[in-house]
Protein backbone atom coordinates (compact mmCIF):
# COMPACT_ATOMS: atom_id res chain seq x y z
CA UNK A 1 0.00 0.00 0.00
CA UNK A 2 1.31 3.70 -1.00
CA UNK A 3 2.80 5.22 2.15
CA UNK A 4 2.51 9.16 2.68
CA UNK A 5 4.57 11.22 4.42
CA UNK A 6 3.50 14.43 6.77
CA UNK A 7 6.45 17.16 7.63
CA UNK A 8 5.18 19.51 10.30
CA UNK A 9 8.24 22.18 11.06
CA UNK A 10 6.83 23.26 14.79
CA UNK A 11 8.79 25.73 16.84
CA UNK A 12 9.87 23.33 18.99
CA UNK A 13 10.75 20.72 16.95
CA UNK A 14 9.86 19.20 13.42
CA UNK A 15 7.49 16.19 13.17
CA UNK A 16 7.24 13.58 10.90
CA UNK A 17 4.88 10.81 10.29
CA UNK A 18 4.01 8.09 7.58
CA UNK A 19 0.65 7.41 6.89
CA UNK A 20 -0.98 4.65 4.68
CA UNK A 21 -3.57 5.25 2.11
CA UNK A 22 -6.31 3.96 4.60
CA UNK A 23 -4.99 6.79 7.01
CA UNK A 24 -3.11 3.98 9.75
CA UNK A 25 -0.23 6.18 10.75
CA UNK A 26 2.64 3.82 10.45
CA UNK A 27 5.43 5.20 12.36
CA UNK A 28 6.12 9.09 13.28
CA UNK A 29 9.50 10.97 14.89
CA UNK A 30 10.17 14.58 16.49
CA UNK A 31 13.46 15.86 16.55
CA UNK A 32 13.64 19.50 18.62
CA UNK A 33 15.71 22.28 17.94
CA UNK A 34 16.37 25.41 20.15
CA UNK A 35 14.50 29.44 19.88
CA UNK A 36 16.41 32.36 20.09
CA UNK A 37 15.37 35.50 21.32
CA UNK A 38 18.32 37.88 21.55
CA UNK A 39 15.95 40.55 22.63
CA UNK A 40 12.97 40.75 24.74
CA UNK A 41 9.95 40.30 22.65
CA UNK A 42 12.34 38.81 19.90
CA UNK A 43 12.11 34.95 18.49
CA UNK A 44 14.09 33.55 16.22
CA UNK A 45 15.59 30.27 14.86
CA UNK A 46 18.17 29.34 12.43
CA UNK A 47 16.58 27.44 9.26
CA UNK A 48 19.30 24.74 9.33
CA UNK A 49 17.99 23.50 12.23
CA UNK A 50 14.53 22.99 10.35
CA UNK A 51 16.24 20.86 7.75
CA UNK A 52 18.85 18.71 9.82
CA UNK A 53 15.21 17.81 11.79
CA UNK A 54 13.41 16.96 8.88
CA UNK A 55 16.49 14.81 7.56
CA UNK A 56 16.65 13.13 11.01
CA UNK A 57 12.99 12.81 11.48
CA UNK A 58 12.21 11.29 8.13
CA UNK A 59 15.20 9.09 8.31
CA UNK A 60 13.99 8.25 11.56
CA UNK A 61 10.25 7.70 10.34
CA UNK A 62 11.39 5.64 7.49
CA UNK A 63 13.71 2.98 9.62
CA UNK A 64 10.73 2.77 12.47
CA UNK A 65 7.72 1.89 10.38
CA UNK A 66 10.04 -0.52 7.96
CA UNK A 67 9.46 1.65 4.95
CA UNK A 68 10.90 1.16 1.50
CA UNK A 69 12.16 3.97 0.08
CA UNK A 70 9.71 2.94 -3.25
CA UNK A 71 6.31 3.49 -1.24
CA UNK A 72 6.35 6.77 0.11
CA UNK A 73 4.27 8.14 -3.15
CA UNK A 74 4.18 11.75 -1.48
CA UNK A 75 5.01 14.20 1.12
CA UNK A 76 2.51 16.88 2.30
CA UNK A 77 4.49 19.95 4.55
CA UNK A 78 3.25 22.12 7.53
CA UNK A 79 4.62 24.34 9.78
CA UNK A 80 4.68 27.75 11.95
CA UNK A 81 2.91 30.48 10.19
CA UNK A 82 4.39 34.00 9.42
CA UNK A 83 7.99 33.36 9.82
CA UNK A 84 10.05 35.03 7.80
CA UNK A 85 13.31 33.35 6.16
CA UNK A 86 15.30 35.54 3.95
CA UNK A 87 17.43 34.46 0.95
CA UNK A 88 20.30 36.06 -0.79
CA UNK A 89 21.19 35.28 -4.66
CA UNK A 90 23.27 32.47 -3.51
CA UNK A 91 19.68 31.01 -1.68
CA UNK A 92 21.68 31.29 1.46
CA UNK A 93 20.16 32.29 4.24
CA UNK A 94 21.10 35.47 5.37
CA UNK A 95 19.85 35.86 9.16
CA UNK A 96 18.07 34.06 11.72
CA UNK A 97 14.19 34.00 10.78
CA UNK A 98 11.95 35.82 12.50
CA UNK A 99 9.30 33.99 14.15
CA UNK A 100 5.32 34.07 14.57
CA UNK A 101 5.39 35.22 18.33
CA UNK A 102 8.47 37.98 17.49
CA UNK A 103 6.70 40.96 18.86
CA UNK A 104 9.42 43.62 17.28
CA UNK A 105 7.35 44.91 14.28
CA UNK A 106 4.62 47.32 16.04
CA UNK A 107 5.98 50.87 14.55
CA UNK A 108 5.96 48.93 11.12
CA UNK A 109 2.33 47.72 11.69
CA UNK A 110 1.64 50.91 11.86
CA UNK A 111 3.65 52.22 8.56
CA UNK A 112 1.48 49.28 7.18
CA UNK A 113 -1.81 50.65 7.97
CA UNK A 114 -0.84 54.18 7.05
CA UNK A 115 1.15 53.30 3.48
CA UNK A 116 -2.33 51.48 3.18
CA UNK A 117 -4.46 54.19 3.73
CA UNK A 118 -5.70 52.98 6.94
CA UNK A 119 -7.33 49.80 9.07
CA UNK A 120 -10.45 49.44 7.10
CA UNK A 121 -8.57 49.64 3.64
CA UNK A 122 -5.83 47.20 4.49
CA UNK A 123 -8.28 44.71 5.90
CA UNK A 124 -10.17 45.37 2.19
CA UNK A 125 -7.02 44.76 0.73
CA UNK A 126 -5.80 41.36 2.68
CA UNK A 127 -8.78 40.65 4.58
CA UNK A 128 -7.09 41.24 8.17
CA UNK A 129 -5.37 44.22 9.86
CA UNK A 130 -1.48 44.17 10.71
CA UNK A 131 -0.39 42.26 13.42
CA UNK A 132 3.46 42.05 14.87
CA UNK A 133 3.76 38.31 14.13
CA UNK A 134 2.58 38.66 10.58
CA UNK A 135 5.24 38.52 7.63
CA UNK A 136 4.73 41.80 6.20
CA UNK A 137 5.78 43.91 9.02
CA UNK A 138 9.00 41.56 9.26
CA UNK A 139 10.16 42.32 5.74
CA UNK A 140 9.69 45.88 6.47
CA UNK A 141 11.85 46.00 9.75
CA UNK A 142 14.32 44.39 7.77
CA UNK A 143 14.27 47.19 5.49
CA UNK A 144 14.18 50.06 8.18
CA UNK A 145 16.63 48.33 10.65
CA UNK A 146 19.46 46.12 8.64
CA UNK A 147 19.75 47.85 4.88
CA UNK A 148 22.21 46.06 3.99
CA UNK A 149 20.57 42.24 4.93
CA UNK A 150 17.23 43.79 2.90
CA UNK A 151 19.35 44.72 0.05
CA UNK A 152 20.85 41.08 -0.21
CA UNK A 153 17.25 39.40 -0.15
CA UNK A 154 15.93 38.00 -3.40
CA UNK A 155 13.38 35.54 -1.95
CA UNK A 156 11.34 35.66 1.25
CA UNK A 157 9.88 32.34 2.22
CA UNK A 158 8.03 30.75 4.78
CA UNK A 159 9.32 27.92 7.19
CA UNK A 160 7.81 25.04 5.72
CA UNK A 161 8.92 26.59 2.48
CA UNK A 162 12.46 26.28 2.92
CA UNK A 163 11.73 22.98 3.44
CA UNK A 164 10.36 22.88 -0.02
CA UNK A 165 13.26 24.49 -1.24
CA UNK A 166 15.66 22.52 0.52
CA UNK A 167 13.61 18.88 -1.01
CA UNK A 168 12.79 20.26 -4.15
CA UNK A 169 14.56 23.64 -5.40
CA UNK A 170 11.53 25.33 -5.87
CA UNK A 171 9.91 28.68 -4.59
CA UNK A 172 7.01 27.95 -3.59
CA UNK A 173 4.20 28.24 -0.98
CA UNK A 174 0.18 27.73 -1.10
CA UNK A 175 -2.78 29.65 -0.36
CA UNK A 176 -3.23 29.01 3.45
CA UNK A 177 0.53 29.78 4.92
CA UNK A 178 0.50 32.79 2.13
CA UNK A 179 -2.58 33.99 3.94
CA UNK A 180 -0.46 35.01 6.96
CA UNK A 181 1.98 36.96 5.44
CA UNK A 182 -0.62 39.85 5.15
CA UNK A 183 0.24 39.87 1.70
CA UNK A 184 -2.10 38.28 -0.20
CA UNK A 185 -5.40 38.78 -1.41
CA UNK A 186 -7.46 36.54 0.02
CA UNK A 187 -10.22 36.72 -1.80
CA UNK A 188 -8.90 36.19 -5.70
CA UNK A 189 -5.49 33.86 -3.76
CA UNK A 190 -2.80 35.37 -5.30
CA UNK A 191 -0.82 38.34 -4.16
CA UNK A 192 -2.02 41.58 -3.84
CA UNK A 193 -0.18 44.05 -5.97
CA UNK A 194 -1.92 47.03 -4.54
CA UNK A 195 -0.28 46.36 -1.22
CA UNK A 196 2.80 45.55 -2.84
CA UNK A 197 3.28 48.63 -4.53
CA UNK A 198 2.25 50.50 -1.39
CA UNK A 199 4.84 49.08 0.41
CA UNK A 200 6.93 49.20 -2.40
CA UNK A 201 7.54 45.29 -2.08
CA UNK A 202 8.81 43.48 -5.17
CA UNK A 203 6.42 40.54 -6.33
CA UNK A 204 9.48 38.52 -7.17
CA UNK A 205 10.68 38.70 -3.66
CA UNK A 206 7.30 36.18 -2.84
CA UNK A 207 7.04 32.17 -4.25
CA UNK A 208 4.85 30.99 -6.75
CA UNK A 209 1.34 30.31 -4.92
CA UNK A 210 -0.37 26.71 -5.04
CA UNK A 211 -3.58 25.67 -4.08
CA UNK A 212 -2.87 23.07 -0.64
CA UNK A 213 -3.28 19.84 -2.66
CA UNK A 214 -1.47 20.46 -6.22
CA UNK A 215 2.09 19.14 -6.62
CA UNK A 216 4.37 21.90 -5.99
CA UNK A 217 7.52 20.00 -6.89
CA UNK A 218 9.52 16.87 -6.87
CA UNK A 219 12.34 15.03 -4.36
CA UNK A 220 15.71 15.88 -5.88
CA UNK A 221 18.19 13.27 -5.79
CA UNK A 222 20.48 14.81 -3.43
CA UNK A 223 17.82 15.20 -1.05
CA UNK A 224 16.55 12.32 -1.44
CA UNK A 225 20.03 10.60 -0.81
CA UNK A 226 19.91 13.07 2.78
CA UNK A 227 16.49 11.66 3.52
CA UNK A 228 16.81 8.25 2.42
CA UNK A 229 14.18 8.18 -0.36
CA UNK A 230 13.61 7.71 -3.98
CA UNK A 231 14.13 10.73 -6.06
CA UNK A 232 11.29 12.09 -7.82
CA UNK A 233 8.64 11.94 -4.66
CA UNK A 234 5.92 14.13 -5.09
CA UNK A 235 5.88 17.47 -2.78
CA UNK A 236 1.96 18.84 -2.21
CA UNK A 237 1.44 22.59 -1.33
CA UNK A 238 1.00 21.72 2.31
CA UNK A 239 -0.70 24.03 4.69
CA UNK A 240 0.09 26.78 7.38
CA UNK A 241 0.21 24.81 10.77
CA UNK A 242 -3.46 25.65 11.47
CA UNK A 243 -5.21 25.11 8.29
CA UNK A 244 -3.11 21.53 8.25
CA UNK A 245 -4.24 20.88 11.75
CA UNK A 246 -7.80 21.74 10.32
CA UNK A 247 -7.82 19.24 8.12
CA UNK A 248 -6.05 16.62 10.07
CA UNK A 249 -9.22 17.24 12.62
CA UNK A 250 -11.79 16.65 9.51
CA UNK A 251 -12.73 20.73 9.36
CA UNK A 252 -13.53 20.70 5.75
CA UNK A 253 -17.41 21.29 5.58
CA UNK A 254 -19.61 24.23 6.93
CA UNK A 255 -20.65 24.00 10.62
CA UNK A 256 -17.65 21.56 12.37
CA UNK A 257 -15.47 23.90 14.41
CA UNK A 258 -11.88 22.82 16.09
CA UNK A 259 -11.28 24.27 19.32
CA UNK A 260 -7.38 23.58 19.50
CA UNK A 261 -5.85 24.01 23.09
CA UNK A 262 -1.82 23.39 21.79
CA UNK A 263 0.84 26.34 23.48
CA UNK A 264 -1.12 28.79 21.29
CA UNK A 265 -4.76 28.05 20.88
CA UNK A 266 -7.33 28.42 17.89
CA UNK A 267 -10.78 28.48 17.08
CA UNK A 268 -11.04 27.14 13.50
CA UNK A 269 -14.16 27.55 11.24
CA UNK A 270 -14.77 26.07 7.96
CA UNK A 271 -16.37 28.73 5.55
CA UNK A 272 -17.82 28.14 1.93
CA UNK A 273 -17.02 31.80 1.23
CA UNK A 274 -15.17 34.85 2.33
CA UNK A 275 -16.78 36.06 5.20
CA UNK A 276 -14.53 39.12 6.65
CA UNK A 277 -14.67 40.50 10.31
CA UNK A 278 -14.88 44.27 9.16
CA UNK A 279 -12.98 45.17 12.46
CA UNK A 280 -10.73 42.55 11.94
CA UNK A 281 -10.45 40.85 15.58
CA UNK A 282 -10.25 37.36 13.67
CA UNK A 283 -8.53 36.55 10.51
CA UNK A 284 -9.98 35.10 7.33
CA UNK A 285 -7.39 33.09 5.34
CA UNK A 286 -7.91 30.89 2.47
CA UNK A 287 -8.38 26.96 3.43
CA UNK A 288 -6.37 24.25 2.42
CA UNK A 289 -9.23 22.67 1.19
CA UNK A 290 -9.89 23.94 -2.83
CA UNK A 291 -11.36 26.96 -3.48
CA UNK A 292 -12.40 27.37 0.14
CA UNK A 293 -11.93 29.73 3.44
CA UNK A 294 -11.60 29.82 6.95
CA UNK A 295 -12.27 32.09 9.47
CA UNK A 296 -9.47 31.80 12.96
CA UNK A 297 -9.17 33.02 16.16
CA UNK A 298 -6.28 33.11 18.20
CA UNK A 299 -5.17 32.92 21.73
CA UNK A 300 -1.39 33.19 22.37
CA UNK A 301 -0.96 31.51 25.74
CA UNK A 302 -4.00 29.22 25.88
CA UNK A 303 -2.52 25.52 27.00
CA UNK A 304 0.89 27.86 27.60
CA UNK A 305 -0.35 29.56 30.15
CA UNK A 306 -1.05 26.25 32.07
CA UNK A 307 2.83 25.31 30.97
CA UNK A 308 4.23 28.39 32.65
CA UNK A 309 2.13 27.94 35.86
CA UNK A 310 3.31 23.97 36.23
CA UNK A 311 6.99 25.54 35.08
CA UNK A 312 7.09 28.29 37.75
CA UNK A 313 4.61 27.45 40.03
CA UNK A 314 4.62 23.80 40.50
CA UNK A 315 7.62 22.33 41.74
CA UNK A 316 6.65 19.80 44.15
CA UNK A 317 3.56 18.93 42.02
CA UNK A 318 5.74 17.81 39.49
CA UNK A 319 8.37 15.90 41.49
CA UNK A 320 5.54 13.97 42.65
CA UNK A 321 4.51 13.23 38.85
CA UNK A 322 8.14 11.86 38.34
CA UNK A 323 7.80 10.11 41.68
CA UNK A 324 4.69 8.20 40.59
CA UNK A 325 5.50 8.39 36.47
CA UNK A 326 2.41 10.74 35.90
CA UNK A 327 2.20 13.51 33.45
CA UNK A 328 2.39 16.53 36.34
CA UNK A 329 -0.79 17.91 34.24
CA UNK A 330 -2.89 15.16 36.07
CA UNK A 331 -2.20 16.08 39.40
CA UNK A 332 -2.78 19.45 38.55
CA UNK A 333 -5.82 19.27 36.62
CA UNK A 334 -6.91 17.02 39.70
CA UNK A 335 -6.57 19.84 42.26
CA UNK A 336 -8.01 22.09 39.63
CA UNK A 337 -11.20 20.09 40.00
CA UNK A 338 -11.22 20.73 43.65
CA UNK A 339 -12.31 24.15 43.72
CA UNK A 340 -15.90 25.14 42.15
CA UNK A 341 -16.76 26.23 38.66
CA UNK A 342 -15.59 30.30 38.03
CA UNK A 343 -13.13 29.85 40.90
CA UNK A 344 -15.00 31.59 43.42
CA UNK A 345 -14.78 34.68 41.57
CA UNK A 346 -11.04 34.24 40.56
CA UNK A 347 -10.28 35.41 36.87
CA UNK A 348 -6.88 34.53 35.38
CA UNK A 349 -5.99 37.22 32.16
CA UNK A 350 -3.96 34.64 30.12
CA UNK A 351 -2.24 37.15 28.21
CA UNK A 352 1.68 36.12 29.33
CA UNK A 353 2.78 36.91 25.75
CA UNK A 354 0.13 40.08 24.72
CA UNK A 355 -2.68 38.67 22.23
CA UNK A 356 -3.56 38.31 19.45
CA UNK A 357 -7.56 37.90 19.38
CA UNK A 358 -9.49 40.11 19.52
CA UNK A 359 -7.49 42.52 21.16
CA UNK A 360 -4.40 42.55 18.79
CA UNK A 361 -2.30 44.15 21.66
CA UNK A 362 1.58 43.10 22.37
CA UNK A 363 1.09 44.76 25.52
CA UNK A 364 -0.91 43.16 27.16
CA UNK A 365 0.36 41.37 29.89
CA UNK A 366 -1.37 38.09 32.36
CA UNK A 367 -3.23 38.59 35.39
CA UNK A 368 -4.73 37.09 38.54
CA UNK A 369 -7.39 39.29 39.26
CA UNK A 370 -10.25 38.89 42.30
CA UNK A 371 -7.56 37.05 44.80
CA UNK A 372 -9.02 37.11 48.57
CA UNK A 373 -8.09 34.69 51.42
CA UNK A 374 -10.39 31.90 50.22
CA UNK A 375 -8.42 30.68 47.50
CA UNK A 376 -5.90 28.68 47.20
CA UNK A 377 -3.48 26.54 44.57
CA UNK A 378 -6.35 24.87 43.58
CA UNK A 379 -8.56 28.30 42.62
CA UNK A 380 -5.05 29.47 41.27
CA UNK A 381 -5.04 26.27 38.96
CA UNK A 382 -8.77 26.16 37.95
CA UNK A 383 -8.54 30.07 37.32
CA UNK A 384 -5.76 29.31 34.63
CA UNK A 385 -7.48 26.91 32.43
CA UNK A 386 -10.48 28.67 33.18
CA UNK A 387 -8.79 31.64 31.77
CA UNK A 388 -7.75 29.96 28.92
CA UNK A 389 -10.92 28.97 27.68
CA UNK A 390 -12.83 32.19 28.02
CA UNK A 391 -10.23 33.60 25.62
CA UNK A 392 -11.01 30.61 23.05
CA UNK A 393 -14.60 31.62 23.82
CA UNK A 394 -13.86 35.21 22.83
CA UNK A 395 -13.04 33.87 19.22
CA UNK A 396 -15.95 31.49 19.10
CA UNK A 397 -18.20 34.39 19.82
CA UNK A 398 -16.70 36.37 17.00
CA UNK A 399 -17.75 33.32 14.62
CA UNK A 400 -21.14 33.02 15.67
CA UNK A 401 -21.85 37.11 14.91
CA UNK A 402 -20.33 36.07 11.38
CA UNK A 403 -23.37 33.94 11.14
CA UNK A 404 -21.25 30.80 10.46
CA UNK A 405 -22.71 27.91 12.19
CA UNK A 406 -21.56 26.13 15.15
CA UNK A 407 -23.00 22.65 14.66
CA UNK A 408 -20.43 20.66 15.80
CA UNK A 409 -17.40 21.25 18.14
CA UNK A 410 -14.16 19.03 17.62
CA UNK A 411 -11.70 19.55 20.39
CA UNK A 412 -7.66 18.79 20.10
CA UNK A 413 -4.18 19.34 21.62
CA UNK A 414 -3.29 19.28 25.06
CA UNK A 415 -6.85 20.67 26.47
CA UNK A 416 -8.48 17.58 24.63
CA UNK A 417 -6.54 15.21 26.18
CA UNK A 418 -8.00 15.98 30.09
CA UNK A 419 -11.20 15.15 30.59
CA UNK A 420 -11.34 17.66 32.53
CA UNK A 421 -10.35 20.29 30.64
CA UNK A 422 -12.85 18.97 28.22
CA UNK A 423 -15.10 19.60 30.56
CA UNK A 424 -14.60 22.63 31.33
CA UNK A 425 -14.75 23.73 27.60
CA UNK A 426 -17.80 21.88 27.09
CA UNK A 427 -19.40 24.03 29.73
CA UNK A 428 -17.85 27.58 28.84
CA UNK A 429 -18.80 27.39 25.05
CA UNK A 430 -21.92 26.34 26.13
CA UNK A 431 -22.68 23.23 23.77
CA UNK A 432 -21.26 19.24 23.18
CA UNK A 433 -17.80 19.03 22.24
CA UNK A 434 -15.67 16.25 20.78
CA UNK A 435 -12.88 14.28 20.02
CA UNK A 436 -11.49 12.32 17.20
CA UNK A 437 -9.57 9.49 16.04
CA UNK A 438 -6.76 11.24 14.68
CA UNK A 439 -4.51 13.29 17.28
CA UNK A 440 -1.23 13.76 15.36
CA UNK A 441 -2.25 17.39 14.54
CA UNK A 442 -1.03 19.38 11.29
CA UNK A 443 1.66 16.50 10.21
CA UNK A 444 -1.61 14.12 9.98
CA UNK A 445 -3.52 17.09 7.86
CA UNK A 446 -0.37 17.58 4.99
CA UNK A 447 -0.34 13.69 4.82
CA UNK A 448 -3.55 13.59 4.08
CA UNK A 449 -3.32 16.49 1.45
CA UNK A 450 -0.13 14.61 -0.22
CA UNK A 451 -2.75 11.57 -0.58
CA UNK A 452 -5.79 13.73 -2.23
CA UNK A 453 -3.02 15.49 -4.24
CA UNK A 454 -1.57 12.14 -6.10
CA UNK A 455 -4.20 10.44 -6.36
CA UNK A 456 -5.03 8.69 -3.79
CA UNK A 457 -8.24 10.24 -2.88
CA UNK A 458 -10.55 12.71 -5.43
CA UNK A 459 -9.78 15.52 -2.72
CA UNK A 460 -9.18 16.00 1.12
CA UNK A 461 -12.38 16.27 1.81
CA UNK A 462 -13.08 12.39 0.37
CA UNK A 463 -9.50 11.76 2.03
CA UNK A 464 -10.84 13.29 5.37
CA UNK A 465 -14.37 11.54 4.97
CA UNK A 466 -12.86 8.14 4.65
CA UNK A 467 -10.69 8.33 7.64
CA UNK A 468 -11.40 10.53 10.63
CA UNK A 469 -14.13 9.71 13.08
CA UNK A 470 -15.63 10.99 16.17
CA UNK A 471 -14.81 9.10 19.10
CA UNK A 472 -15.91 10.97 23.00
CA UNK A 473 -17.88 13.33 23.37
CA UNK A 474 -18.43 15.59 26.87
CA UNK A 475 -21.94 17.34 27.03
CA UNK A 476 -22.90 20.24 29.23
CA UNK A 477 -23.36 20.57 32.58
CA UNK A 478 -25.87 23.01 32.72
CA UNK A 479 -25.15 24.66 36.54
CA UNK A 480 -21.68 25.26 35.60
CA UNK A 481 -22.53 26.73 31.99
CA UNK A 482 -24.76 29.28 34.08
CA UNK A 483 -21.82 29.79 36.26
CA UNK A 484 -19.19 30.78 33.03
CA UNK A 485 -22.32 32.47 31.23
CA UNK A 486 -22.36 35.33 34.10
CA UNK A 487 -18.73 35.38 34.63
CA UNK A 488 -17.84 35.66 30.90
CA UNK A 489 -19.13 39.29 30.46
CA UNK A 490 -16.96 40.35 33.24
CA UNK A 491 -13.76 38.70 32.30
CA UNK A 492 -14.17 40.59 28.61
CA UNK A 493 -14.43 43.76 30.50
CA UNK A 494 -10.99 43.00 32.49
CA UNK A 495 -9.23 43.47 29.62
CA UNK A 496 -10.80 46.72 28.75
CA UNK A 497 -10.58 47.79 32.27
CA UNK A 498 -6.63 47.39 32.38
CA UNK A 499 -5.39 48.23 28.37
CA UNK A 500 -3.47 51.55 29.25
CA UNK A 501 -2.20 50.41 32.15
CA UNK A 502 -0.27 47.48 30.09
CA UNK A 503 0.91 49.74 28.17
CA UNK A 504 2.18 51.53 31.34
CA UNK A 505 3.47 48.59 32.87
CA UNK A 506 5.34 47.65 29.37
CA UNK A 507 6.68 51.23 29.43
CA UNK A 508 8.10 50.86 32.51
CA UNK A 509 10.81 47.91 31.01
CA UNK A 510 12.15 50.26 28.28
Amino acid sequence: MAVFLGVDVGTSGTKTLAMQEDGTILSSATVEYPLYSPHPGWSEQDPEDWWQATIKSVRKVLKTGNIKPADVKGIGLSGQMHGSVFLNKKHEVIRPALLWNDQRTAAECAEIEQRAGGRKKLIGMVANPALTGFTAPKILWLRNHEPKNFGKTVQVLLPKDYIRFRLTGEFATEVSDASGTLLLNVKQRKWSRSLLSKLELDESLLPEVYESEDVSGHVTAESARLLGLTAGVAVVGGGGDQAAGAIGNGIVKRGVISATMGTSGVVFAHSDEVQIDPEGRVHTFCHAVRDKWHVMGVVLSAGGSLQWYRDQLCEQQVAVAKKQKVDPYQLITAQAAEAPAGSEGLFFLPYLTGERTPHADPYARAAWIGLSLRHGRSHLSRAVIEGATYAMRDSLEIIKELNIPVREIRLSGGGARSPFWRQIQADIYGQKVVTINAEEGPAYGVALLAAAGTGAYKDVVEACSATIRVQESASVNSKDKNVYNQAFPLYQKLYSSLKSDFLQICRLLD
